[in-house]
This record gives C-alpha cells, structure tokens and sequence, in this order.
C-alpha cells in the first residue's frame, strides 16, 4: 500500500463550467501531452456550453489532425462539435502575429517600411523568444475580441514551458538592450559619416561589427529602429495587460505532466514559479498514467508464478504474459512513487490523471475520450 499523501482531486469539469473562468493556459516540459490536453478541454467545454477557442503553438499541426482538418492558422476555424457551444481552433502564425500588430499599430507608409525590412523580416521569423511574445499577443488580442467567453492556450514546447511569461521582458531587453543601441547608434549620428564616428568611438568592437555584419546590414538596423520606435510603448503596454490578466481570478493555469522523474521535476518547478509570479494555479494533469486494474495480481506475485512455470518448463506464453504483467505492476508502482513525491512537495495542488491511450489521439471521439478521463476522479492508490 502507497505511503505517500493523497492530493486533493482535481475537478476539472467545475472548472470548465465556472462562467468566470475565461483563460485556461495549459503548460508543461515538452512532449507531455499538452497540444492533446488542451484540445480536449475545449472539445469537452464547448459540448458541455461554452464558447471555446483553442490557441496552439505546436508545430507539428497535431491539433488541427485531432479535430480533422487538413491544418489550422493565424485565423480561428470553426469546429463542429456536438452540444449547444461552439468551438474554435487555430496555431500561432508568428510572423504573421507580428505583421498583424505593426499594420494595426503605425500608419500605412510606416508600416510597408517596417514589412519590407529585412532586419524586420529575420526579427520577426527567427528571433528567440519572439514565438513566446506573439503567443502573449495573440492571447490579448483574443480577450480583447471578446468573441469567446473561453480562451485556451496550448504553451510552446520551448525548453522552459514557461517562457511565454518572461518574453514581452526578453523582448524589451532586447529592443532597449546596449547591442541595439550600438547598431542604432549611426541613425543618430548621420549615415556614413554616423558609422566611422560609431567604429572610432568603439574601435575594434564595431569593427569586428561592420566585418561580421557588413554596412547594408547596419542600415537596414538604423531604418528599422527609426520606423519601429514609435511602435515599441505599445508593444510594452499590451504585454504588461497581458501578464496582468494572467494574474486574475479568470485565468487558470494547469501544468501538464507526464509520470517521468524529469516532467515531474518541470511541473514543481512550474508550479513554484507560477506561485511567485502570483499566477492562479488550477492543478496538475498527469498524463499517460498506467493505472492496473481493481484486485490484480500483484507484481511479486506474477513473477513469482512466472518463474515457477519456467521452471517446470511449462505454459511458456502463460510465463511470459506473467512477466510482461509484472513488469507493468512495476512500472505502475514507479509512477505511483513519482506523484506521491510531487503530491508531498505540493501538498494542495490539485491532481487529476488520465490513462495511457492504446493509440495516439488522432480524431474528435479520442480528444473526448481524453476528455472524460480529465474529468473522472483520479482512481484511488493501488494496495
């Protein structure tokens, strides 16, 4: 029988339910299962009333084969899905996010400047950080719409789940950062002359600059900042109500986890960082749990049945099912050892399980099927 604390039951359909909650933001390690979690929450939320839309940043376009379309983008698709809600999904297009706020944000001349820079164009494609920054800007711009009375956000499968709280930061350090200020600099100073007064004033830094990056470069960076920053308060003004609406009672956090000794050390140390930065946790999702079934056989005890048949050389398949059987007590009875130790570190988070699939999730009867086990009372520990 399991030493470990028992946590309090995750209640994922009062959450789903509860009008005032209007953002849920699935986030976890990678590869744990959060694309899937978050398609059935709203799959199950929309049957059961609620107006969903689903943000995802997963690339691998899982999410759109889940809920059988050919692809998902920038824009909201309607789902069809049974019951009195509606459903909407879509991924994260960030260079398109980008474009989006500098056409909404500067004036028509500014902003074709801007699109046609090509300083812009690798900014806004394969910056670090920039996917993370979008996905808080397309969650604002969704809330501000004010066309769903439920936003669900699937978090990008970055190496720090968390890194969508740290971008619009990262962002503006990078915009207000010295490296900026030094490739801007000639802008101020006046063209060619501007960068021989940059390259005298810093001397064999900018050298190696000006060799690595060459001069075109350096102008297409002073065109960019020239045009850009008038944009850039806006940009820091949106992500601080961004940040602060993660803050409210109406958004609810839910860390994603896989019943690994690495996912499960992530999701402590998501839910120690959301409680600094004051975010309201609703509970931790374990996923692909092995739960064995009611009054089954022991794992000793089927390995030792197992060895007694191969040592009377007797029923070989019967032996081997014993040991895969064991085996699988084995790995139930690890998993089980790994949720109590989060469950002791973590005493009053909230857990919920759901069940190894047979198969991968791959249309609207499996994201329900997950759905329901989301919702079902985590079973009890094994003896």
């Amino acid at each position: 029988m399991t030493t470990g604390r028992t946590p309090p039951a995750l209640n994922v359909d009062a959450l789903l339910d509860d009008p005032r909650t209007k953002i849920i933001v699935c986030c976890g390690s990678g590869g744990v299962g959060k694309t899937t979690t978050a398609a059935a929450l709203g799959v199950r939320a929309a049957e059961r009333g609620r107006d969903v839309v689903v943000l995802t940043v997963d690339p691998a376009r899982r999410l759109a084969q889940s809920m059988g379309l050919s692809e998902l983008d920038n824009n909201p698709r309607r789902i069809e899905v049974e019951g009195d809600g509606e459903l909407h999904a879509m991924m994260l297009d960030m260079k398109r996010t980008f474009d989006e706020i500098v056409e909404a944000h500067a004036d028509p001349d500014r902003a074709k400047q801007i699109l046609a820079n090509p300083f812009y164009q690798s900014l806004s494609s394969s910056l670090s950080g920039t996917q993370e920054y979008m996905a808080m800007e397309k969650l604002g711009q969704l809330h501000r719409s004010g066309a769903w009375d439920l936003i669900i956000v699937d978090t990008p499968p970055s190496r720090n789940a968390l890194d969508f709280l740290d971008a619009p930061e990262r962002m503006g350090r990078f915009l207000d950062g010295r490296f900026m200020k030094i490739l801007a600099a000639p802008a101020k100073s006046g063209g060619r002359f501007g960068v021989k007064v940059l390259s005298a004033g810093f001397g064999m830094f900018t050298g190696v600059i000006n060799k690595i990056l060459g001069v075109q470069l350096l102008r297409d960076v002073q065109t960019f900042v020239a045009a850009f920053d008038t944009m850039f308060g806006g940009f820091r003004e949106r992500a601080e109500k961004t940040f602060r609406l993660l803050q409210t009672p109406g958004t609810a956090f839910l860390v994603v986890a896989a019943p690994e000794p690495d996912a499960l050390r992530e999701a402590s140390y998501f839910v120690e960082r959301l409680a600094e930065e004051r975010m309201p946790l609703a509970g931790l999702v374990v996923n692909r749990v092995h739960e064995p079934a009611a009054d089954t056989l022991s794992a000793a005890r089927g390995q030792a049945a197992a060895e007694t048949l191969e040592e009377r050389g007797e029923h070989t398949l019967t032996s081997a099912l014993l040991r895969l059987h064991a085996g699988r007590m084995q790995l139930s009875a690890r998993e089980e050892r790994l949720r109590d130790h989060f469950a002791s570190a973590h005493p009053t988070v909230p857990v919920t399980t759901v069940p190894a699939q047979a198969e991968d999730v791959h249309d609207l009867d499996g994201l329900r099927q997950v759905g329901r086990d989301l919702a079902a009372p985590t079973p009890p520990a094994a003896a």
